[in-house]
């Protein structure tokens, strides 16, 4: 079926969606490159992932082969996309699942695996790959010890390749009209770069193949040394792409170059893709965006076409690296280095006779100061001895003071003033002001250029914190 007349007619079932994908060219990521980068958005697949192509032929494999009959059950270690591609196809063909998956993956893939009525079991993501409670190696016995049941063996089963032989190599080639120069992905099974790469080989053998893997994998320093190297893999955050072992789907011998990319590095690619492309995808696209301009950058060749695959939708890390607070516990997200000047441009200044800091010396009357603050309606005021800040007074505090007994009135501003206001440089960043802000420290005073010139309040900060 072309991808210029889908969904021109009624389909017969949800599987017959998966599939041509579109291709979309990259423009916002890509400012200052002369290399044009497409994608290739396989979260429009019904799963939301690419991971649907595979989910369907791995089980009519077993069906053919007479594995698997009727009111069976699929059992898979799966990173959460192949769970629910495999599920699609089970729910479809009424077979029941069984999924392991490692602990690091984020709760709104398991989520979506029950949702699909599968059983999961998380199992530790630290733990060597030949370990009992590996996921790989917990799905192989929960599939050995249950009646009428197969494990799909995404990781050395050949109809993974295979289908991306038959589907996602054979459109790319047909969406550039054979003009791709390089196809850039990222290994978890292999099963994708290898089929395509394998397909588009075959129709032009200089298409350039180009893998992405992330820091902590061993898929990179095995190619790089050619098998021979001895590394261990360490945990890292990306989902769903790089091992710590060699899967059999994989076929290194058609990679022409891997390039090493950082969980920081993934995250904020995909992060810059949502909201510059408008493309809502995972951190595993992310790594591959950020490989893909990095080779786009290095060939500077306006008549290239590199194709960069997206593997799967960001609805599945709403809770990870789309949410700022777990960014940030995981050092993964810059500090925000938005400074004070920003947050005073940004006040409203009224009628500009208003001065900048109002202040009160401290021989002055507590009544001079509530008529101060009545005046220019603040709510505080610092209490300066030339250019020193001393000590600080609010009206609720004086009020208070004053009501209890009215002699406060005509007593001295230093008599009853509170603690001085921090003092803090006009470059500092916003966020690091935001936490000296507390009831018991209502203010800071700005200085800039070695003077007291400006305050920000609590509602001042709270004021831009909202509108940003």
């Amino acid at each position: 079926m072309s991808d210029m007349v889908r969904n021109a007619s009624p389909y017969d079932d949800v599987l017959q969606l998966i599939g041509w994908t579109p291709l979309i060219r990259l423009n916002k990521v890509t400012r200052g490159i002369r290399t044009p980068v497409y994608a290739k958005a396989e979260f429009f697949n019904p799963g939301g992932s690419i991971k649907d192509r595979i989910g369907g032929p791995i089980i009519e494999q077993a069906e053919r082969e007479g594995r698997l009959k009727p009111g069976g059950t699929v059992v898979e270690g799966t990173s959460g996309n192949t769970g629910i591609g495999l599920a699609l196809a089970a729910a479809r063909k009424g077979y029941k699942c069984i999924f392991t998956m490692p602990d690091k993956m984020s709760q709104e893939k398991v989520r979506l695996l029950k949702a699909f009525g599968a059983e999961v079991i998380v199992t530790p993501t630290a733990v060597p790959p030949d370990h009992p409670d590996n996921y790989v190696m917990m799905a192989k016995r929960i599939a050995h010890e249950t009646p009428n049941a197969i494990l799909a063996n995404q990781f050395y089963n050949d109809a993974n390749p295979q289908a991306h032989y038959d589907t996602t190599g054979p459109e790319i080639w047909e969406q550039t009209s054979g003009r791709v120069t390089h196809f850039v992905y990222a290994a978890g099974t292999g099963g994708t770069i290898t089929g395509v790469g394998r397909y588009l080989k075959e129709k032009n053998p200089k298409i350039q193949i180009i893998a992405g893997d992330p820091v902590g994998s061993i898929l990179a320093e095995m190619w790089r040394t050619n098998g021979e190297g001895k590394t261990d893999g360490v945990p890292y955050k990306v989902e769903g792409i790089g091992q710590d072992k060699v899967p059999g789907a994989l076929d290194m011998s058609l990679i022409d170059d891997f390039m090493t990319v950082s969980d920081k590095e993934s995250f904020s690619m995909a992060r810059r893709l949502t909201r510059e492309e408008g493309l809502f995808v995972g951190g595993s696209s992310g790594l591959i965006v950020h490989t893909a301009l990095h080779v786009a950058r290095r060939l500077d060749d306006p008549n290239a076409f590199i194709v960069a695959a997206l593997p799967d939708t960001g609805e599945r890390y709403l809770s990870k690296l789309y949410n700022d607070e777990w960014m940030r516990e995981n050092q993964l997200l810059d500090a925000d280095r938005t400074t004070l000047a920003y947050v005073l441009d940004s006040k409203d200044r009224g009628d500009g006779k208003t001065p900048i800091v109002v202040s009160v010396t401290p021989g002055a009357t507590v009544r001079q100061a509530l008529r101060l603050m009545s005046l220019h309606d603040v709510s505080q005021l610092p209490v300066m001895d030339g250019a020193n800040c001393v000590g600080s007074v609010s009206d609720w505090s004086l009020s208070a003071k004053s009501l209890d007994d009215t002699k406060v009135l005509d007593a001295t501003v230093s008599q009853v003033m509170d603690g001085p206001f921090p003092i803090v440089d006009i470059d500092q960043p916003v966020d690091s002001v935001a936490k000296l802000l507390s009831k018991s420290n209502p203010a800071v005073l700005v200085r800039s250029k070695g003077l007291v010139q400006a305050i920000v309040t609590r509602s001042d900060m709270l004021n831009y914190l909202m509108a940003r």
